[in-house]
This record gives structure tokens, sequence and C-alpha cells, in this order.
């Protein structure tokens, strides 16, 4: 299997994407140029977090025209993997690749910390490894992570089982005062209809090491290797 990480101008979260890959997983990982349509053949894609394009006029809104986007839409339509994390869950909305938007923190401030998921699903490539109702302690970093779709839209997520995560209290409830940033229905990451595309606002990758503070982000992308591993 090989996994590709995309670099857009404004990428910050680029290496340490690929380091979990590298360095963790021990699967062969590549960098994607955001000005290229060549994937490389990867078995993955994974839009990591930054501020691609400096976030000109809104969050992933110029990212979405990149030559690369355009291929990573035919790449998943094929039903190839896609993970985008915090400003990839951004610039995947804009792309048309996941519905709703995501705006401004409730608060309007930049919040940076370690929050608490509960998994929604297991059935998915993103998270088989994990069980439903488990805890991910994972880190926030962002601006805009306050998730908004239409009630239509929020209805067939709920029916279609593709809500993948909802920021929870530590024990796992959904509450008011577990929501960092005012997300719908504390949403924190959501699925396609095919099931192969997964955008979060959390970071996995700065929570796939001990030394970091928590090794649950791995979880996510075990479940990846295990799914690409089973084909």
């Amino acid at each position: 299997m090989k996994f590709g990480v995309i670099v857009f101008p404004g990428s910050n979260c680029d290496h340490d994407t690929y380091n979990v890959i590298a360095e963790i997983a021990h699967q062969p990982v590549t960098f994607l140029w955001h000005d290229s349509e060549d994937l490389q053949n990867v078995d993955a894609v994974l839009v990591p977090g930054g501020f691609a394009y400096g976030d000109y006029l809104r969050t992933g809104a110029i990212a979405r025209f990149s030559p690369v986007m355009g291929a990573v839409k035919k790449f998943a339509v094929n039903g190839g993997l896609v993970l985008g994390i915090c400003n990839g869950f951004q610039i995947l909305a804009e792309s048309g690749l996941l519905p709703g938007a995501l705006m401004r923190n409730a608060g309007l401030k930049y919040i940076c910390k370690q929050v608490h998921l509960r998994t929604e699903t297991t059935n998915s490539a993103f998270t088989n490894a994990l069980t439903k109702d488990e805890v991910l302690k994972i880190p926030i970093g962002h601006m805009e992570g306050n998730y908004f779709c239409t009630p239509e839209e929020l209805k067939r997520l709920e029916s279609e089982d593709r809500i993948a995560f909802r920021y929870a209290t530590p024990a796992g409830e959904i509450t008011a005062a577990a929501n960092p940033n005012g997300s719908l229905s504390n949403i924190a990451g959501i699925l396609n209809e095919g099931r192969n595309v997964l955008g979060m606002m959390p970071h996995p990758d700065r929570s796939s090491e001990k030394l970091l503070g928590s090794a649950d982000g791995w979880r996510i992308f075990e479940s990846m290797v295990s799914a690409l591993a089973a084909k």
C-alpha cells in the first residue's frame, strides 16, 4: 500500500502526517504537490491541516480549485480512501466531497487544546479498529471548526450512519459544554456516501505517539492500514 500527503502553500501539518505513516505505520508514503494532477498511484490520500493558500477568501475556498483536488475528486469517486484533517476537512467540504460547511468557531476565537471524541460508527475504513462509543483524546487547533449543514443533510447523515465522531465528555456524554466550537449536533467528523472519505477537525496526526500527550489518533491510521491490507 502507498499513502500520499498533499502539500499546499500554507500546509503546516504535512510533515506531521507524513511522519505517522513513515515512522509509526511503517508504510510507503510520498508528498503530493498541489499544482500536480499526478497522485503517483497512491492507495490513500491525506489532506493535512494548515492554512492552504493562506485561508484567503475563506478556508479551503482557493485550495478546492488546485489541480491536485481535481485528481482527488476522481480518486474518491473511484473508491480511493481520502482523509481530510482540520484544514483538510474544510477543503473537502469546499470541494463538494463532503456535505455542509465549516464556519467560524462560536466564540470567534482560535482554539488549541485536547478534546474528547466519541466514536459514532465503526463501519468505515477509518474507524474499523475502534468500538462504537469508544472515547478518544485528540487535540484540535482551529478558528473555523464550527460544522453546519441543513436539517435535511443532518437527518441524512444520521440515518445513513455517516457521523464518525462527536465531541463528548471524557465519559462519552454528548453535552454542550463538551462542544468546543459550536458544531451542529457536536459533530467532529463525517463520512461521504461511499464511506471512503472522512473529514474531521481534530488532529489524529498530532496524537499518534504517547510523547505527544495521547496516542489515540493512531487508531484512525491503524484502521486505514487494516482496510487497505484487507483489499
